[in-house]
């Protein structure tokens, strides 16, 4: 897309899975790409080789978004290798599931740093430091308003997520920065699929009235049009990206 041309993009966690195919998406879309990594510096490097390859421009910066400087020195890193900040993709985030009553101090601690915590120091930083008609997409979960047994921790810093993207976007308006949500169902990622049966896969399949899991591919799309020109005019809103699922 030439309207995305000169304009940059950091997509946290994007090493691997959802966010590794939203940064291949965004720089197919003329996106310079930030890859974010925590750990795993080899996969990172693959996403950015690869983009290379495609004639795309990415760097690839490791930085723990549960720490207090880690989106800085995302945006740091971002400016000083293109020249500034056009999107801000909250993608990265983790998931360790347990009843409430069984949860532990550090699986509560660990999933507010990393799923709240990470997105609310980007979104700050973003907030003072995109240039103006950029664009915010925040990562949220369709296991908020389905309220599944052992999703508490989860789908509470979810649902705080998208309470943030309301407000959020109701600030920046003034800037011409929107701020929008993406919720998806499940996707084929590995990170899904260890540990589940056959059965058990059949059945989440079976839940979904298209009959199949999401691919990465199909949220790289719904993060495209957010952050392509012909999102402009959607802010505020969650997109529960999900197959419909409800």
């Amino acid at each position: 897309m030439t309207g995305n041309i000169n304009r940059t993009a950091i997509v946290t966690g994007s090493s691997k899975g959802i966010g590794a195919a939203i940064a291949r998406r965004l720089a197919a879309d003329g996106f310079a790409v930030v890859v974010n990594y925590a750990s795993g510096a080899e996969a990172a490097a693959a996403v950015v080789k690869e983009i290379e390859s495609a004639g795309g421009r990415a760097v690839a910066v490791k930085a723990d978004i549960a720490a207090t400087d880690g989106m800085k020195t995302l945006f740091d890193s971002a400016e000083q290798a293109f020249g500034g900040v056009d999107v801000l993709v909250n993608n990265a985030g983790i998931m360790q599931l347990s009843p409430i009553a069984d949860t532990t101090d550090e699986a509560f601690e660990r999933q507010v740093a990393i799923n709240l915590g990470g997105v609310f120091r980007g979104v700050r930083e973003a907030a003072q430091r995109l240039r103006e008609g950029g664009r915010i997409v925040n990562f949220s979960s369709s296991v908020v308003g389905l309220y599944q047994p052992a999703y508490g921790v989860y789908a509470a810093t979810k649902a705080a997520v998208e309470a943030i993207t309301h407000i959020l976007a109701k600030e920046l308006g003034p800037k011409g920065i929107t701020v929008n949500a993406v919720a998806p169902g499940p996707v084929e990622t590995e990170l899904f699929m260890k540990g589940k049966s056959d059965d058990l896969l059949k059945a989440i399949i079976g839940m979904n009235p298209l009959k199949r899991l999401g691919q990465p591919e199909d949220i790289a799309g719904v993060v495209s049009f957010l952050a392509g020109p012909d999102g402009g005019w959607v802010n505020g809103q969650v997109v529960r990206a999900n197959g419909g699922v409800v």
